[in-house]
């Protein structure tokens, strides 16, 4: 099994407000930037969709480890709080239905093609390919709101 690195990223300008994602996709030699954004959105969607979009570039399944600023999605799945969502229905601990349930399936989809391992980096320090997804994603909020 092919074996992909994957940096994601999620920017919102207000959150909710204008929203862009960015990743890096690695796999030998090879190195492919990724970004795009959504007009009225939230930075957790942002760092889901980072994620989505990266899996779905993907031709083949893949051993990928997947590197996030993202508490929210590095613990749902080092925590395991996906299956206790599935498990009562997609309610969390406090009885609520899950927030980006779209999202959060659309990646499960993708993580039964792959086997995807997450692992939490901190933000806006020295990790350049991180920095380098905050700037994808950034920059992709600023060319939505020049098109307006």
């Amino acid at each position: 099994m092919r074996e992909v690195t994957i940096y994601t990223d999620g920017a919102c300008s207000g959150n909710p407000g204008p929203g862009g994602w960015g990743a890096i996709l690695m796999a030998g030699d090879k190195r492919k930037e990724i970004s795009g954004g959504e007009k009225h959105t939230t930075n957790n969607r942002m760092e889901l969709q980072a994620v989505i979009e990266a899996l779905n570039r993907l031709k083949q399944p893949c051993a990928v480890k997947v590197y996030s600023d993202s508490a929210y999605l590095v613990n749902c799945f080092q925590q395991n709080w996906i299956s206790g969502w599935i498990r009562k229905g997609w309610k969390n601990s406090k009885g609520q239905l899950v927030e980006n349930q779209d999202l959060w399936k659309a990646l499960l989809d993708l993580m039964n093609i792959h086997k995807v391992e997450y692992i939490k980096v901190k933000g806006h320090s020295d990790n350049e390919f991180n920095n380098r997804c905050d700037e994808l994603a950034r920059a992709a909020i600023k060319a939505m709101l020049a098109a307006k």
